[in-house]
């Protein structure tokens, strides 16, 4: 039977689906875990009754109606019972993103006043209860794997069989209850408190009802319909927002099966035994993908690089005309996809930042039928996409049929900032009036995007965040994103920064791709040891230089980068230079790197770095190196010109 998104206005809430769901298709498989290299199965049933006994064991805790309920962990089943296990008793629930440090934990369990969060693992409970020494508000942490916490005894752990304890307890004494507070759910409640990308700050806490977000799905799914028979594979983040929908929203109304992997290493492999129909992919993984698929032609015999070589020719410039090319299809591009898992791909999509059109192309020509969203977590999610047949590297595709676009104030070019409304948006920000008040006027959410409409398709077109835009000391106006897209579409590329704005040029902070270029210096006996050491090679610089040189040759003589520097370390979450979600935050790197990024503006070649970097284990290392400052142009009159190529020094560990 076909899904009817109509039972979004009948069942307004995840639980009410839930129930509708496992009642009209009991054993149909709603879920698949893999765990110890097999996949296990959860019918509709399955997972209503682990959503129930959660519930049941959340009020005999003492949980009560519109408290926030955190659950923290990789993506897995439980993660997603417990959230539909919140909801089902009036609360509002809370992802914390499992790799989130303890003092990102500590301010989200406080700031929305946690009192019970539930817990994937050893791992996560350690982090919690380092949260909950100085917390003025976590009492419990429940806990689903039990291995590793047999040495613990603390008041405040509870095991998943405790709670299932304490659920049938109550369920004995009070049979009817779980429906009840299930009954009592309104579409109007706040279900989700999603956080925001924070990409300045501390992330805000974006409150979600759960009959608008549902509406949003429905009308998600009216462009990319999602049947019973389809599959997709989560393994995204799920406090993200894309993740909401498609693992958790979507899969009520349209039955889709979700499956997770065992593990994010294995998720390649995980994915070709699935063979998903569906699949959202973030633009780092979509480019860590495309720079594998590089990498392995590396190691490759000469023919299959020549093969390679020319079924990516070939592919390229049949997707130019809009044609499939049947010779690339036969010796590239069908043993590819089936090698990455993409066989039976009816669509794809990556959101959360832009995907350089490079990368775009490149999937494209494989014959994955990648699409690009766009949205804000305020406003549901994603509101457009791509239609089948209508993508354009260049843009974000149209919005759906419950949203509406505008530009406000736009330049003489239409450039203006992006300004919308969808059926799905938030209540507000959760205890932060002020900061709804300044992103939110008269109905409409200002994204602080900058965009325009595409004459003659009205694709949107997203620039950059409009506080990015930037513009040099001499009067070059430049997208920083735009050309970092371009950059990471290298192989060897894991990150770049784009500098200039009130400088008299651009240059750039790169990041190499640690697992490629190792894998290429390996090949040609460079010495190295570690990452550092590797980044401060010469023939490292000069492999940077030819990357830079192919970027520079497409770009405009004005927006051209004229030095480069190549960072001792990775850009990481945990230092808070990127978000969870991989965005840069820019004021960090401004203010961390202020040495590096004032010798870069000088005539000096060469920086002394001496810093201490902090592992996730909490490991401290000294580093110690001399960080060259590769020029590419000259500044000034001679601009366009290449430089003469200075002398590297070698890193001092």
């Amino acid at each position: 039977m076909e899904p009817d998104y109509g039972n979004v206005v009948r069942y307004d809430t995840f639980p009410k689906l839930l129930l509708h769901n496992a009642e009209v298709w009991p054993g149909e498989v709603a879920m698949r875990e893999k765990e110890f290299g097999v996949w296990n199965e959860f019918t509709w049933s399955d997972y209503r009754d682990r959503v129930r006994e959660i519930a049941l064991g959340l009020l005999a805790l003492g949980v009560k109606r519109g408290e926030v309920v955190g659950f923290i962990g990789k993506n897995r089943p439980e993660m997603v019972w417990s959230e539909l296990a919140a909801h089902a008793i009036g609360c509002m629930s809370l992802g914390i993103y499992h790799d989130a440090m303890p003092q990102e934990v500590a301010y989200l369990v406080d700031y929305a006043e946690v009192r019970v969060v539930l817990a994937e693992d050893e791992e996560q409970v350690d982090k919690l209860l380092e949260v909950a020494e100085n917390s003025k508000s976590i009492e419990k942490i429940v806990y689903f794997d039990a291995r590793g916490m047999r040495k613990y005894s603390d008041d405040r752990l509870l095991g998943w069989e405790e709670l299932r304890t304490m659920a049938a307890k109550l369920d004995a004494h009070e049979p009817g209850r779980f429906a009840e507070e299930v009954e009592k759910g309104s579409g109007q409640d706040v279900a989700i408190l999603c956080t925001t990308s924070g990409t300045t700050s501390h992330p805000k806490l974006a409150m979600l009802q759960a009959g608008p977000f549902l509406g949003h799905c429905a009308a998600y799914l009216k462009v990319d319909e999602k049947l019973p028979t389809d599959n997709y594979v989560s393994v995204l983040p799920l406090p993200w927002i894309m993740e909401q929908i498609y693992a958790v929203a979507q899969p009520l109304i349209s039955r889709i099966t979700v499956n997770f992997v065992e593990e994010p290493e294995t998720m390649m492999a995980d994915l070709r035994e699935i063979g998903p129909t569906f699949v959202l992919l973030a633009p780092r993984v979509w480019e860590q993908i495309a720079a594998d698929v590089h990498s392995r032609m590396m190691d490759a015999t000469r023919f299959k690089r020549k093969m390679f070589d020319l079924g990516m020719r070939l592919g390229l410039e049949a997707l130019a005309k809009g044609r499939r090319s049947k010779l690339a299809e036969l010796i590239l591009f069908r043993p590819l996809r089936d090698r990455l898992g993409f066989s039976f791909l009816k669509s794809a999509a990556t959101g959360g930042a832009a995907l350089g059109p490079e990368t775009f192309r490149f999937f494209q020509a494989m014959g994955v039928p990648l699409r690009q969203i766009y949205g804000q977590t305020e406003l549901a999610g994603a509101y457009t996409i791509h239609r089948m047949g209508d993508v354009d590297f260049d843009t974000v595709g149209l919005p759906f049929g419950d949203t509406e676009l505008r530009i406000d104030q736009p330049d003489p070019n239409g450039v203006g900032e992006i300004v919308a409304r969808t059926a799905g948006m938030f209540l507000g920000f959760y205890r932060n009036d002020e900061a709804t008040r300044a992103d939110v006027r008269d109905g409409w959410m200002y994204t602080g995007d900058a965009g325009y409409f595409k004459p003659g398709s009205g694709h949107l077109v997203v620039i950059d965040r409009v506080k990015d835009l930037a513009v040099t000391s001499t009067g070059t106006r430049f997208s920083p994103q735009f050309i970092e897209n371009k950059l990471k579409f290298s192989p060897f590329i894991a990150e770049a920064v784009i500098l200039g704005n009130a400088r008299p040029y651009l240059a750039a902070i790169v990041c190499i791709r640690y697992s490629i270029v190792s894998k290429w210096a390996e090949q040609r006996g460079i010495a190295f040891t570690n990452y550092t050491s590797l980044s401060s090679q010469p023939e490292v610089y000069r492999l940077l230089r030819q990357e830079f040189e192919k970027v520079n040759a497409t770009l405009p003589e004005a927006q051209r980068v004229h030095k480069f520097v190549l960072l001792y370390k990775e850009l990481d979450a945990d230092d808070g230079e990127l978000t969870r979600t991989r965005k840069v935050r820019r004021n960090v790197i401004a203010e961390k790197y202020a040495d590096i990024i004032d010798a870069i503006y000088s005539d000096t070649p060469v920086v002394h770095v001496d810093t201490v970097i902090r592992f996730q284990d909490g490991t401290i290392s000294r580093i110690q190196t001399d960080l060259v400052l590769e020029k590419l142009l000259e500044a000034g009159p001679a601009a366009g010109q290449p430089a003469r190529q200075p002398q590297h020094a070698g890193a001092k560990e």
